[in-house]
């Protein structure tokens, strides 16, 4: 029976609050020196100043906790992944839903969330609205997770020519979220029964909506021309772009990039943030 592969993680995350006034993305990661299991859990929260900041940090800190309590057990956790998931995404639910009764003056906020288990050469996720999960194989760009905002019907409507794609990448309703957590019941989930298998050299970014300012065609230019870069570089380039765009409506920018080795092929490297100790801020 062949053995599962490994990977060495090279893992960096980031944050920026853009044009904002404040900071309401949150982004926890732990890719450990050694480990054979990597997590990310990032929610970008709404709500206004204080509240959507609120609802972020207590949508990341329940599900990181809950997924690094559970993954304690492997094998247990990996037959049971998708409930555990879906459990600290509920579990997350109830805490925006018990600090809005306890703080009426909350009522409205929410967050999106990624979060992603990378266990030997499986990827597994949870999300919920439209913060990004991102592959970079084989220098191709694609998004593996659902979009639960109307974006995606838009860009349907462009397909079609029933809209024109300069209309599209600027329509109001474009970034109208269609399923979130707010403390309600969640329209829509997305968690795949079976995980995505991984390979050598993939690149994972988990993104707040923030860092699609860049099209999909400046994401892959960066990580092309930077591929062979470390993690960290790779996202200061990124961020570098972002800021540059001097777009004065730019949105709070938060992602955790990963790149993946075989193990032992590199050395080993991790590096861990809670919500933003030991991550690069800009802006």
């Amino acid at each position: 029976m062949a053995m599962p592969h490994r990977f060495d993680f090279d893992a960096a995350s980031a944050l920026s609050k853009g044009g904002r006034s404040y900071q309401e993305d949150a982004v926890i990661a732990d890719y450990s020196r050694g480990s054979d299991i990597g997590l990310t859990v990032l929610a970008d929260g709404m709500g206004g100043h204080a509240a959507g900041d609120i609802a972020s940090k207590i949508v990341v800190t329940e599900v990181f906790s809950e997924l690094m309590f559970q993954c304690g057990d492997r094998e247990g956790f990996e037959k049971q992944i998708k409930t555990r998931l879906t459990e600290a995404a509920m579990a997350a639910n109830a805490g925006l839903r018990a600090h809005v009764q306890a703080h009426p003056e909350t009522h409205g906020m929410g967050a999106t969330l990624v979060a992603t288990v990378i266990l030997n050469q499986h990827l597994y996720w949870i999300s919920i609205g439209d913060s990004p999960l991102f592959l970079f194989r084989d220098g191709a760009l694609r998004q593996l997770n659902e979009d639960h905002s109307m974006a995606p019907q838009i860009d349907f409507m462009v397909r079609n020519g029933l809209m024109g794609a300069e209309e599209a990448r600027h329509h109001p309703d474009r970034n109208i979220l269609t399923s979130v957590l707010f403390g309600e019941s969640v329209p829509h989930v997305d968690c795949p029964d079976a995980p995505f298998s991984l390979a050598q050299g993939d690149i994972l970014i988990v993104a707040s909506d923030g860092l699609q300012f860049l099209t999909d065609e400046e994401i892959t230019t960066v990580l092309t021309e930077h591929s062979h870069d470390s993690s960290a570089a790779i996202a200061d380039h990124l961020m570098d772009r972002v800021i540059a765009l001097e777009d004065p409506e730019l949105d709070n920018v938060s992602f955790s990039l990963v790149k993946l080795q075989e193990a032992a092929s590199i050395g080993a490297t991790g590096h861990s943030g809670v919500q933003g100790e030991g991550i690069r801020r800009a802006g």
